[in-house]
């Protein structure tokens, strides 16, 4: 059963809340108890068997909440589990652009909205809200799929006033997420890119993209791809946990070797970094993906924007109850005293003496294996614009 809550009212109940944590572990920061973390919209675990999120609240600008209560009747047993479903969107463009100084590129495309890897982590689960959604399980299981993106992006391509530049893919939402295998439009994006002589930058968890190696491979030769493969724990277990249907951290490092032995240049991103959790594994993980052929690497600590912070809470409190409290205090430490801080240079990085320390030695891991930096520069020479159909031909063409 379901009952109907004024949004508001839970909203500042939660931000009473998170304002209460931080005043009262200054300088510690030590978060509410264990008990006042379990959130209202929490899913039994059979309903949620193999997602990330633990809760499915109401997204932030819908009017009101769904808080599911037992009326005596039992009739929560009977809710059916979460099961993935998939709508089509027509978009008018696929290029989104930034102007972030803390990433590497101005410019990326992103086929799928959600994502079915369930990493609790993610940075985007908060986009579902402007569909009216939740940013917990929805985000697992209700996707969006532009299935005429490589159209779309073609004839942006082809427009006399487009300059080429690197395009990412990966930085929202995994393009290799399970739903690729059916709709495919990744790999339709990578031959228009081919087409035109474009230069791409991936990143993913996912395994799928060693299916894409005949595109990628006459595309790196000319130095116009890179892969980067997000690795965030070897340990097989947690990565189950948080990263419920990506690929296993053996595959992850089975597709690095695969794609370095066809000749595409690859690196390895520790992303995202969680103290106390997998902060540890750090030097590890890089070793292992210097031995299966990476070139690069690069780490990212971990953001909690908006939802994203008691989704992780939850979380936490959920798996590793004994070690919230310490992983939670340690965040905050590196955010100024909060969950999360979404300046330009902090973001990304953090800030503190634990910061610097995951800094350090991350710069003397990577050093060491000759990871550091990002050497590989990809090209726009062999970029070559393409009339659109039913344009008419230059005499002097």
């Amino acid at each position: 059963m379901y009952g109907r809550l004024d949004q508001d009212r839970a909203r500042r109940a939660r931000e009473a809340e998170d304002a209460q944590s931080i005043e009262a572990v200054e300088p510690t920061v030590v978060p509410a108890p264990a008990e006042a973390m379990r959130p209202e919209a929490e899913v039994a675990a059979g309903r949620r068997r193999g997602r990330g999120a633990v809760s499915n609240a109401a997204g932030r600008f819908e009017p009101a909440a769904r808080v599911r209560f037992d009326d005596g009747w039992q009739s929560l047993e009977d809710l059916p589990a979460f099961k993935t479903e998939v709508t089509e969107e027509r978009a008018r463009t696929v290029i989104t652009r930034n102007q972030s100084p803390d990433v590497g590129f101005d410019r990326s495309i992103n086929p799928y909205r959600g994502c079915e890897h369930g990493c609790v982590y993610c940075f985007a689960r908060p986009t579902h809200a402007y569909h009216g959604l939740s940013a917990g399980l929805d985000f697992e299981a209700k996707l969006f799929v532009k299935p005429d993106a490589p159209e779309l992006l073609a004839r942006e391509l082809s427009h006399p006033g487009y300059q080429p530049r690197v395009i990412a893919m990966g930085t929202n939402t995994d393009p290799y997420q399970p739903i690729e295998r059916q709709y495919q439009v990744t790999r339709r994006l990578l031959e228009v890119l081919r087409e035109f002589g474009h230069p791409v930058a991936i990143v993913t968890k996912s395994g799928l993209v060693a299916r894409d190696i005949d595109i990628l491979a006459p595309m790196a030769e000319k130095g116009l791809v890179k892969v980067a493969v997000s690795i965030t724990t070897l340990d097989p277990h947690l990565s189950r946990l948080m990263e419920p249907r990506a690929a296993s951290p053996q595959r992850r490092l089975g597709t690095l070797q695969r794609l370095s032995e066809a000749g595409i240049p690859t690196a390895v991103m520790t992303a995202p970094l969680i103290p106390a959790l997998n902060d540890m594994e750090l030097e590890r993980i890089l070793d292992a993906a210097k031995a299966a052929g990476a070139s690069e690497a690069g780490y990212v600590l971990l953001r909690l924007p908006l939802e994203v912070a008691d989704l992780f809470r939850e979380w936490l409190v959920t798996h590793f109850p004994d070690k919230a409290r310490h992983v939670l205090a340690l965040l905050q430490q590196m955010r100024g005293g909060k969950d999360y801080d979404s300046e330009f240079g902090a973001r990304m990085r953090g800030d503190g003496p634990y910061a610097w320390t995951l800094g350090r030695r991350f710069e003397i891991a990577a050093r060491r294996l000759g990871l550091q930096g990002r050497g590989l520069k990809l090209t726009t020479a062999h970029f070559r614009r393409r009339k659109p159909v039913g344009e008419q031909l230059s005499l002097f063409d």
